[in-house]
């Protein structure tokens, strides 16, 4: 019986350990969180706060792909990722909702939690898909800069109070 692809593997990488979240990581995960800078330019920009902090966790646990990142030197959870939106016929996965704390911008270790997410996703897909706030200028140039290619806005339902975000997708190595 095909069950599908494993969404919440445990990834190692030289910096970052990826693995499944789980409700007993909420508190140290709301504290990498907390930080309303990080959220500035997202489209949910209350984030860090509580009560907004604590769907985001919950919309994780559900999606059942959502994995936690445990910095290796400390041990400290120090963000979260996530993959979602499997698409098995067309073999399209989508990853987003990825937040690291801010000691770690503009080093190796968003680098590497991609790196990691996207070798484990082409094993079983053969695209992959980033969506991102439309005004989250760093998002946006973190996929530029592995390389994702810009495939425009996210159509949002009719009704939609949804913030505008935009898709960016990278293809599977041949």
């Amino acid at each position: 019986m095909n069950t599908g692809p494993e969404l919440q593997p445990f990834l190692q990488g030289l910096t970052l350990r990826l693995r499944p979240l789980r409700a007993d990581d909420f508190d140290a995960l709301l504290s990498a969180a907390s930080d309303p800078l990080i959220w500035e330019q997202h489209p949910e920009r209350a984030r860090w706060q509580r009560p907004v902090f604590e769907r985001f966790f919950a919309s994780g646990l559900a999606c059942a792909g959502a994995l936690v990142a445990v910095e290796q030197a400390s041990g400290e959870v120090v963000g979260s990722s996530r993959y979602y939106q499997w698409d098995e016929p067309a073999r399209v996965i989508t990853v987003g909702y990825t937040f690291l704390v801010r000691r770690l911008w503009g080093g190796t270790a968003n680098a590497e939690m991609k790196r990691l997410m996207l070798d484990h996703a082409f094993g079983f897909s053969r695209e992959v898909r980033f969506e991102v706030g439309r005004d989250n200028l760093r998002s946006r140039r973190a996929m530029e800069k592995i390389g994702a290619e810009l495939l425009g806005e996210r159509p949002e339902p009719v009704g939609s109070s949804a913030a505008p975000h935009v898709l960016y997708r990278l293809l599977a190595p041949r």
